[in-house]
């Protein structure tokens, strides 16, 4: 079987120290890669057509509020991970691995502006709903 997206996040607790203070963005064909040192978290998107998406729908940074990143973040994550749970009644080729996002957490803007439209994409690309609420992209 092959897997055509996926996400992956992880808290670790041991990292390389880098000197750099904000977030660090790598972005590898359709691979996105967000890394915070002194937060520890790392977010690994893998999905073929995900940054020319972005690049095309995203609104530009600063559009949407942390506030309301972080609002539709917590929803979609907690709907996302009740799905992994339950293999049996949805896809678990698209629904693999649970999203560790905590909700005490600053992430900071990047994180979550990257996973929102992570969402706001897998939703539309895979004509899933993850939330009642309008998707605004």
């Amino acid at each position: 079987m092959v897997l055509t997206g996926s996400i992956v996040y992880s808290c670790t607790g041991q990292r390389k120290t880098i000197t750099k203070k904000s977030d660090d963005i790598t972005k590898i064909s359709d691979t996105i890669r967000i890394v915070n040192e002194e937060l520890e978290y790392e977010i690994i998107i893998f999905e073929p057509g995900f940054s020319a998406w972005m690049q095309s729908y995203a609104r530009p940074r600063q559009y949407y509020s942390q506030n309301f990143l972080e609002t539709r973040n917590r929803v979609y994550v907690t709907e996302w991970n009740q799905r992994v749970i339950q293999p049996s009644r949805y896809n678990n080729s698209l629904y693999q691995q649970e999203i560790n996002y905590q909700p005490n957490v600053d992430y900071g803007y990047e994180v979550n502006y990257q996973l929102y439209y992570y969402f706001v994409f897998f939703q539309q690309k895979y004509d899933q709903k993850l939330a009642v609420f309008p998707v605004r992209i």
